[in-house]
């Protein structure tokens, strides 16, 4: 076809093509165009690229094995779906489960089916992680926070000539809620509902106060002297009851149990006795090589503990003079000892600047249970009758008390304020509260302990005001 004739049928057509070659082909109702370009040797058809729709293509149930992330198991189930939609379209991440009747759904046999468990619309709703993620309800509940407790004492008592020696047990609080304390070579009386001080006896100059001991009634008082002499009084009535002698020299320490009075010595002795009687004492404990400084008695009355300058810890029962046990782990003198109110035959012990250590024992079978280096050295140990805590007192070098949690023996609290090695320990009637003493000759209240009945934090009662007052 020359140019004429390309201007009169009013098509612009390629060079080589003839408008005869051009032809409209019904298929269906519908139009395609084809094009054949003529060629000598061949003729070429051409048509357009095919656009697939993908919200038709059920590629949701085609099973893409998923694994997990050995790090994060369960962690990308989110970005999986969010991924997916991205890739293959909205219809594809919103798809119905299986057994809903989809009239689209083909066999389960097909490329390993997967059951599509229905979704929310938003991929990063909260319900889109099921239970296997690691972001269920339980797992994100946050943990109970630790019981606070108070850093400062609530109340601080001046304490004039409270010697600052690691064998003394100068201190104690009875069960009717009045706190004993030796200053030199008196006793004093403090009532914690009064704060009322009364001097209970003057052992004059040629003696001074070693140790003090309630009864656990609370009615009596026992005191142990420089002289080695045992003294008891009635701390309601102000009177001597009873004086026993025995000991050679200074009493350091005094354990009550339910009928008898035991007391330590630097002698290395210990005695046992008994006021229905008119002997001084009934037994004499021989086993310590050393300053006897620590004594316990369980609380079934059963068997009594003892700690000596010798590095030892010994069990003694009642009706035997020889040690039933001898622990020979401490490093250092034994002051410290606690029996467990929530287990029977459970014994905490705690050793000195060379040993730092607290100790768990079982004196059922003499067996060690536990022990935790506390970094200083152990003076004295309490355990709570009103949870599973106990709380120690420290010397060199760090002068700190802490409360720990058992079995686990993690710590509560660390308490500082004194300036000297924290000496003393005594706790409440009620288990709250604990007061320690140092050579810096002051006394500290500090509430650490919940109630019984209930575990909130202990309060502060307007009956102790803050502040420094004096014992005497």
């Amino acid at each position: 076809m020359d140019s004429s004739e390309r201007r009169k049928s009013g098509l612009n057509l390629p060079a080589g093509m003839s408008e005869t070659s051009l032809r409209l082909e019904t298929f269906s109702g519908s139009y395609r165009a084809i094009s054949n370009l003529s060629s000598p040797s061949k003729a070429t058809s051409c048509s357009d690229r095919f656009i697939p729709c993908r919200s038709s293509s059920r590629l949701h149930t085609f099973g893409l094995i998923e694994k997990a992330s050995p790090v994060k198991e369960g962690g990308n189930e989110a970005y999986f779906r969010l991924l997916k939609q991205e890739l293959f379209g909205s219809d594809f991440g919103s798809s119905s489960p299986a057994g809903q009747g989809s009239p689209m759904s083909p066999s389960k046999n097909m490329l390993r089916f997967k059951t599509d468990h229905s979704g929310p619309n938003s991929p990063f709703s909260p319900s889109i992680f099921g239970p296997d993620s690691g972001f269920s309800s339980e797992t994100s509940t946050p943990p109970k926070p630790p019981r606070k407790v108070p850093k400062t004492p609530h109340k601080v008592l001046d304490a004039p000539s409270l010697q600052d020696d690691f064998y003394l047990n100068l201190v104690d609080w009875s069960s009717q809620n009045v706190l004993a304390v030796g200053l030199g070579t008196c006793v004093y009386l403090w009532t914690a509902s009064t704060s009322k001080v009364t001097k209970l006896c003057d052992l004059g100059p040629s003696d001074s106060v070693c140790s003090v001991q309630w009864t656990r009634e609370g009615s009596y008082i026992s005191i142990g002297t420089h002289l080695g002499q045992v003294q008891v009084w009635d701390g309601t009535q102000g009177k001597k009851v009873r004086t026993m002698s025995g000991h050679q020299t200074r009493t350091g320490v005094l354990a009550w149990s339910s009928r008898i009075l035991s007391s330590g010595s630097r002698d290395r002795n210990i005695l046992q006795h008994d006021l229905r009687v008119s002997n001084d004492f009934v037994s004499k404990l021989v086993g310590h090589k050393s300053e006897v400084c620590g004594l316990k008695w369980s609380h079934d009355d059963r068997e009594l503990a003892s700690g000596g300058n010798d590095n030892q810890l010994l069990v003694w029962n009642q009706h035997s003079q020889q040690p039933v046990l001898k622990l020979t782990e401490h490093t250092a003198a034994v002051k410290a000892i606690a029996w467990s109110p929530h287990q029977s035959g459970l014994l905490a012990s705690g050793g000195g600047t060379a040993d730092r250590c607290i100790r768990f024992w079982s004196t059922t079978n003499g067996n060690q249970l536990n022990h935790v280096d506390t970094g200083s050295q152990v003076c004295n140990l309490a355990w709570s009758k009103n949870v599973n805590e106990l709380v120690s007192t420290h010397g060199y070098s760090q002068n700190q008390i802490m409360v720990w949690k058992y079995p686990s023996m993690t710590k509560v609290a660390t308490l500082t304020g004194h300036s000297l090695r924290v000496l003393y320990l005594a706790m409440s009637p009620d288990g709250q509260t604990i007061v320690t003493g140092a050579g810096d000759e002051t006394l500290r209240f500090w509430n650490i302990f919940p109630s019984m009945k209930t575990p909130a934090p202990v309060k502060d009662t307007g009956v102790w005001s803050m502040g420094r007052t004096h014992i005497r």
